[in-house]
C-alpha cells in the first residue's frame, strides 16, 4: 500500500474542529431546546449534552476582542467556539456549570448574550464603505445603530417569533436581504458617469461593455474617438461596469440612499419560503447614526409586536392582516415604486378579486 501523502492543499476536514461531544454523537441527536435567550442545549441519544452560549458581535473585530474570545473559550470550553453567519460568537461546552460563568465574563466585558428563539437576530451584513467599491451605503454603521436601538429585543424574548435582519450595501446583495424578516438595502439612483477624456487611457471598452448584465452599455463615438454610452432605462445600478472600468464610478453622495424590505424567510414551518417585498423605496444616507433608517425599523418591529401571533413570522403576519392594513399601521406611504413592472411580474400578480384591508 502506497504511503499516504500529506499536503497543505485544500480545506481541512471540518471534523477536526468539532467538539468531542459532537464527534461522539454525530447524527445521533435526540433534541435541542433554548434554555434562555442566548443559551441552547443539544441532547444526544446517549444522554450527552452540549451547551451553547451565543453572544452578539460586530463583523469587524479588533485583535483585542478576538483574543478575549479565545481566552474565554480556553478557560471554559476547552478552546471550542464558532462564528455564525450572522456574526455571533458561540461558546461550546459540555459542562453545564460553565454556562453562567461564561455569561458573567462576556457581559462584564460588554458583550450581549441573546439572539435565539423569539428575539431579534444579529444582522448579517456586507462590507459597506469600509471595503466595497460599489456600496451605496455603509454596513457596519447602520448595523451598529439598529442593533443599539433593538438591544432589548436581542437579549430578551419580547417578539411574537424570531426576527431575522440583514443589510446589503447595494443590490448585488452580498447579505441575506432577499430572505430576511427585515432587510436594509443600499440603493444607487443614478447610472455611472463616463469621463470621456480619460476613458481610453484607463479602460478597455469591449471588456466594459461585456461586463454589463443588462446590455445597458453601448459603443459610441465622441470627438472622433471610440467611447461608450449608457442606456439609462436598462441600467439596474449594479456597478459591474465600475469593476471593469474605474472610470465609471457609480457612487453618488447626493442620490445614493437606503431602502427597507420586509417579509422574507427561508423557513417553511407554517408557510412556504418567501422573498422580501419593498416597504420604503428611499431613505437618505445620514451618518453616523442613520436616524431615519433606525426609526423605520423600530416602527416595523413595534407593529409586529402589537399584531403578531405567537411564533408567527413578520411576513406571515403581513399576509394574514393584508398589506394595505400593514401600510396603514406603519404609516408608510404606498408609492408607484411599490408596483412591480418587471417583465416577469405577472407571475406575482394577484389574479383574484380577494383583498384584505
Amino acid at each position: 500500500m502506497a504511503e499516504e501523502r500529506i499536503t497543505d492543499q485544500g480545506a481541512k476536514d471540518y471534523k477536526e474542529f468539532l467538539h468531542p461531544v459532537m464527534i461522539k454523537n454525530y447524527g445521533q441527536w435526540k433534541y435541542h431546546e433554548i434554555v434562555k435567550p442566548g443559551v441552547l442545549v443539544h441532547v444526544a441519544e446517549s444522554g450527552d449534552k452540549l451547551f451553547t452560549v451565543r453572544i452578539g458581535s460586530p463583523r469587524l473585530l479588533s485583535t483585542k476582542s478576538i483574543r478575549f474570545f479565545m481566552a474565554t473559550a480556553d478557560k471554559y470550553c476547552d478552546g471550542f467556539l464558532r462564528w455564525t453567519t450572522r456574526n455571533n460568537v458561540e461558546f461550546l461546552t459540555d459542562k453545564e456549570e460553565n454556562v453562567d460563568a461564561i455569561i458573567k465574563d462576556v457581559e462584564a466585558d460588554g458583550w450581549p448574550v441573546g439572539g435565539t428563539g423569539r428575539t431579534a437576530s444579529n444582522m448579517v451584513h456586507t462590507q459597506g464603505w469600509v471595503h466595497c467599491h460599489t456600496s451605496a451605503t455603509d454596513a457596519s454603521g447602520i448595523v451598529k445603530s439598529i442593533m443599539d436601538a433593538v438591544f432589548e429585543d436581542f437579549t430578551n424574548e419580547t417578539l411574537p417569533g424570531k426576527l431575522k435582519m440583514a443589510l446589503a450595501c447595494c443590490l448585488n446583495m452580498c447579505g441575506a436581504v432577499h430572505a430576511s424578516d427585515i432587510s436594509v438595502l443600499g440603493i444607487h439612483r443614478r447610472p455611472p458617469v463616463v469621463d470621456y477624456h480619460l476613458l481610453g487611457q484607463i479602460c478597455e471598452i469591449p471588456t466594459t461593455i461585456a461586463a454589463c448584465p443588462t446590455g445597458a452599455i453601448r459603443q459610441d463615438i465622441v470627438d472622433g474617438k471610440k467611447a461608450m454610452k449608457i442606456v439609462e432605462d436598462q441600467c439596474m445600478f449594479c456597478g459591474a461596469c465600475y469593476t471593469a472600468c474605474p472610470n465609471m464610478p457609480i457612487a453618488d453622495a447626493l442620490n445614493d440612499g437606503v431602502s427597507i424590505w420586509v417579509g422574507g424567510k427561508i423557513s417553511n414551518a407554517r408557510s412556504k419560503p418567501a422573498f422580501t417585498k419593498l416597504l420604503i423605496p428611499y431613505l437618505p444616507n445620514n451618518p453616523p447614526r442613520w436616524p431615519e433608517v433606525v426609526q423605520a425599523v423600530q416602527k416595523v418591529i413595534t407593529v409586529y409586536k402589537e399584531n403578531g401571533k405567537r411564533y408567527e413570522r413578520l411576513g406571515e403576519m403581513i399576509e394574514r392582516i393584508g398589506w394595505p392594513k400593514f401600510f396603514k399601521l406603519t404609516g408608510f406611504e404606498f408609492t408607484k415604486y411599490h408596483i412591480d413592472d418587471f417583465k416577469l411580474a405577472f407571475k406575482s400578480y394577484n389574479t383574484s378579486a380577494q383583498l384584505r384591508f
